[in-house]
């Protein structure tokens, strides 16, 4: 009969029970038990963390560019939806400045022109082509966190 080590049962816990794995990984960081931490899984975790952090506030900001540009350009709708869309602007700015960190925003200014490319297509499509957006962007990234511009 073999004996399993930590680091295997760890490894095991990883494929059953992830948030048990973690909790026993922190348990082991805090007891200073370095060298028994599932240290591979640990990284990839970590490295996940980061991307989905990302995702997120780029995620915020699409949503604050697309509802700025419906607000903005969709005339034909502004009257039944500029204070739908003005409350989601807020909301989500809200959110996303809640998330910021200096790491984040840089990663913000640094994608800044494909969020906007992304949000051009959806409110491309949404409004079936006949409004006339902007096919660059003119928003800092100042303008798309601060709370009360509206363009």
């Amino acid at each position: 009969m073999s004996v399993i080590s930590n680091l295997e049962y760890l490894q095991k816990l990883y494929e059953s029970d992830d948030y048990e794995w973690l909790l026993t990984n922190i348990e082991l960081l805090k007891q200073g038990k370095f060298n028994d931490v599932d240290l591979e899984n640990l990284i990839e975790e970590l490295a996940d963390l980061g991307n989905e952090k990302k995702n997120a506030v780029e995620s915020l900001l699409q949503q604050i560019i697309r509802h700025l540009l419906l607000y903005q350009y969709w005339i034909a709708e502004s009257e039944r939806n500029s204070g739908h869309w003005q409350a989601e602007i807020y909301s989500f700015r809200d959110q996303l400045n809640a998330k910021l960190t200096t790491n984040l925003r840089n990663h913000l200014a640094e994608q800044r022109l494909k969020i906007y490319q992304r949000a051009l297509g959806y409110v491309q499509r949404k409004t079936n082509y006949q409004v006339d957006f902007p096919l660059e962007c003119s928003y800092t990234l100042e303008q798309l966190l601060d709370v009360d511009f509206l363009g």
